[in-house]
C-alpha cells in the first residue's frame, strides 16, 4: 500500500515530502492549470520533493500523440515516471504500446470491465474516482469491490482517487484498492481524530516522561 499526495503545487509537495509517510505525488491537467508554473517547470519541481512516483496524464487524444507526450513526460521524469492515460479505446491501445517501457495507469475507470482491459494491456495501476462515482454511478466503493474482483492476483493493483473523507478513504481500502491518491487537506485529515487529541492531553495532564 502508498499513499500519494494529489497535488500539482510545489508548496504541497514540500511539505508532504517531511512527513515521511507519503510515498509519491498524482496529477492530472486540472491540478496543473492550478500551478504558476509551466507544466514542463511544475514537473521538474516536483520531481525535486520526491523520490517516489510521479503521475502524468497525458492529453493527447490521438495514439502517436499520446506516445510522444509520453516519451517527454518520461524525459522529464525519467524511472518515476508514471503515465496516466484514460480510459478510451484509443488509450488502451495507447498502455498496450507503452506499458512495456514506461509504468502506465488507466484513469476515470467506472466499469470492472474496464479495469479488465487495463489488466491485460498491461497497466500497473486501475485509478477509479470514488466520491465521483458514487454521484455518477451511486456507489464508488461498489465500484472499488468489483474492480478488486477482477483483478485479483493479477499484477494490475487499485490506486483509488477523488476521496473525500477519511471515512471514504478506509471503506475504499477496505473494499479492495491498494493505493490512495489524496489531496493535501485530505492527507492531513487521515491523521488526527478528536479522541486521539483528548487522550494525549489527558497523558500530558496526568503523567510524566523523560522530559519532566
Amino acid at each position: 500500500m502508498a499513499l500519494y499526495l494529489d497535488s500539482a503545487i510545489i508548496e504541497e509537495a514540500r511539505a508532504v515530502s517531511q512527513w515521511g509517510w507519503v510515498k509519491g505525488i498524482t496529477t492530472n491537467p486540472t491540478l496543473l492549470a492550478k500551478s504558476s508554473l509551466s507544466p514542463a517547470e511544475t514537473l521538474k519541481q516536483l520531481k525535486q520533493t520526491t523520490s517516489g512516483e510521479i503521475c502524468y496524464q497525458l492529453t493527447a487524444s490521438d495514439l502517436d500523440g499520446m506516445i510522444t507526450e509520453a516519451q517527454a513526460a518520461f524525459e522529464l521524469l525519467g524511472t518515476q515516471t508514471v503515465l496516466k492515460i484514460p480510459a478510451t479505446a484509443i488509450g488502451f491501445q495507447a498502455v498496450a504500446s507503452l506499458s512495456p517501457d514506461i509504468a502506465c495507469s488507466v484513469t476515470a475507470i467506472y466499469s470492472a470491465a474496464q479495469a479488465a482491459v487495463a489488466m491485460e494491456a498491461g497497466a500497473k495501476y486501475a485509478i477509479a474516482y470514488v466520491n465521483r462515482a458514487t454521484r455518477l454511478l451511486g456507489d464508488g466503493i461498489k465500484l472499488v469491490e468489483e474492480m478488486s474482483a477482477v483483478l485479483h492476483r493479477s499484477k494490475t493493483t487499485i490506486l483509488a482517487a477523488s476521496i473525500k473523507s477519511p471515512e471514504e478513504a478506509a471503506a475504499t481500502l477496505k473494499a479492495g484498492a491498494t493505493h490512495l491518491t489524496l489531496p493535501l487537506d485530505i492527507l492531513t485529515a487521515i491523521t488526527t481524530h478528536e479522541l486521539s487529541e483528548k487522550t494525549v492531553e489527558e497523558f500530558a495532564q496526568n503523567g510524566i516522561g523523560l522530559k519532566g
